[in-house]
């Protein structure tokens, strides 16, 4: 089945309900399906095919899903892109997917005009907000005479859905090539583990042009649900949204919980209806689970996932077993294997690759065989994370490889020293990375981000974690700073920290 398919059969099951709601406005399924076929005629006007690459970038809005829909109406391939992105990763995504269409907002325009004479299958931009002239149009005036209804141009399973390029954490973002069937499955098998009514409100904070608003769209799709749109995360926007619509419900990345922990307004919100906090896209500190469900209510949950399986792999289910520390049991439809550096499992308990075999696993890297060959073998994703199973297969992630510090022959995991450095109570937010060593090889560094009003020296932390850990394990630096590098989505870069010297 095409996910169109899945909306399709959205509407027909749950009927016209109000399923979103965004900055004072609501809007019902079938208004932003009318407003999707409008699109998708439009883009088909303007010679968009079968096949043709749609890149989408914009900020938390109605028109993201109502692209994402309109795009996969005429059988094209949706290219999600943060917003927060620099000019040149942005320059990298529209030349190396090919995009034809590139549906963005006034705000963001510089940051892809000048492709347009560079990248020659660029074809026209469309504007969200605004018009132009030329080949940069507005969206508004294109799609306003064009008919409410529209076919659908069906794929197979198999057929290429999206392109969503990694950050650029690691280097040049690379475009993870994902089928109609991947998103699927990925979509029923979280739809399978909710347990929270369709009529009760979620909020929806986390980007939209990135793998969670394709979760979003097909598991709502599934769940007939609603949503709470936020154009962007604040503290006081979020816990005023969770009040307002009595929500059950929010994903977000640990940053963000930190955030609303240490948010010195946050007694002014009633968040009691709060039953479900999911985390995800980087380690959570364990240190601030009890105190953040003691003041907010509800159960903060961790989970795994990665945008080459589609992208969840793990999770927590709500009414389950807990397990801190952990990112839950496989999804249904999923395998887990731990693997040691010759691809052979480890027993239960032992430390190695997190790999991944299932329907949700990417087709491959775009355009990049070689690269797809290293990661995928033998049908199981490499993840570059290293994790270890229990008896009752909660997945544990242990660390990335890449930042695995070895000092003097010994493994120090920056998750386990950062979780120590959470529990001291002047400290907001740590990271931890290796520095070079001319007698051990490599130490460890701390960077801190004190509380507000807070004065801590870096022999007072010092001394903290050698209460806590083997001295080895111990930061040998701390610097303070006054914030931490993070991705567009919330998650610390610790590549950037390592080159700050």
């Amino acid at each position: 089945m095409s996910l169109t398919r899945m909306a399709d059969e959205s509407l027909d099951r749950y009927g016209e309900y109000v399923a979103l709601s965004f900055e004072g406005r609501s809007f019902t399924n079938a208004e932003q399906e009318r407003s999707a076929c409008r699109l998708a005629n439009a883009l088909r006007r303007l010679g968009v095919d079968a096949g043709d690459r749609v890149m989408v970038m914009l900020p938390n809005c109605p028109e993201v899903m109502q692209s994402y829909r309109a795009i996969l109406k005429v059988g094209a391939v949706i290219v999600p892109v943060i917003f927060l992105l620099g000019q040149r990763e942005v320059a990298h995504i529209v030349a190396d997917s090919g995009a034809k269409v590139i549906i963005t907002s006034a705000a963001l325009l510089d940051k892809v005009a000048g492709q347009m004479d560079a990248v020659p299958t660029l074809q026209h931009i469309l504007l969200v907000d605004a018009g132009g002239d030329g080949r940069v149009r507005s969206l508004v005036e294109e799609t306003r005479a064009e008919d409410e209804r529209s076919a659908t141009f069906e794929r197979g399973d198999g057929d290429l859905a999206v392109i969503l390029y990694t950050s650029g954490t690691t280097g040049v973002p690379k475009g993870v090539a994902l089928s109609h069937a991947n998103l699927e499955s990925n979509a029923r098998a979280v739809a399978q583990l909710n347990e929270l009514g369709r009529e009760e409100w979620g909020v929806i904070v986390l980007p939209l042009s990135h793998s969670y608003g394709l979760t979003v769209m097909n598991a709502g799709n599934l769940l007939g649900t609603r949503g709470v749109l936020l154009r962007w995360f604040t503290p006081a926007d979020t816990l005023g949204a969770i009040e307002k619509f009595r929500a059950v419900a929010m994903s977000g990345v640990p940053t963000m919980f930190v955030y609303l922990l240490n948010y010195p307004e946050a007694d002014r919100y009633d968040t009691s209806s709060m039953r479900l906090w999911g985390s995800g896209a980087a380690p959570l500190p364990l240190e601030i689970v009890e105190p953040f469900e003691k003041k907010f209510g509800g159960k903060l949950l961790e989970g795994y996932g990665l945008t080459e399986a589609s992208p969840v792999v793990s999770a927590h289910r709500l009414s389950g077993v807990r397990k801190l520390g952990s990112v839950g049991q496989p999804i249904p439809g999923v395998e887990v294997s731990i693997q040691d550096e010759s691809d052979r499992p480890l027993p239960v308990g032992e430390t190695g690759e997190v790999c991944v075999k299932g329907p949700n696993v990417m087709v491959g890297y775009y355009k990049t065989a070689d690269e797809t060959a290293r990661t995928i073998k033998h049908g199981w994703l490499h993840t570059g994370d290293m994790g270890r199973l229990d008896v009752d297969g909660f997945l544990y992630i242990v660390e990335r490889k890449k930042d695995l510090i070895i000092r003097g022959g010994l493994n120090i995991y920056p998750r386990e020293v950062e979780e120590v450095l959470y529990g001291l109570p002047k400290i907001a937010e740590a990271a931890v990375v290796g520095m070079a060593d001319p007698v051990m090889g490599e130490e460890a560094r701390a960077f801190v981000v004190l509380k507000e009003g807070q004065i801590a020296t870096a022999d007072e932390v010092i001394a903290f974690c050698r209460s806590r850990l083997a001295h080895f394990k111990c930061p040998k630096e701390v610097r303070f700073v006054d914030t931490l590098p993070k991705s567009p989505i919330g998650k610390i870069l610790r590549k950037e920290l390592r080159g700050w010297t």
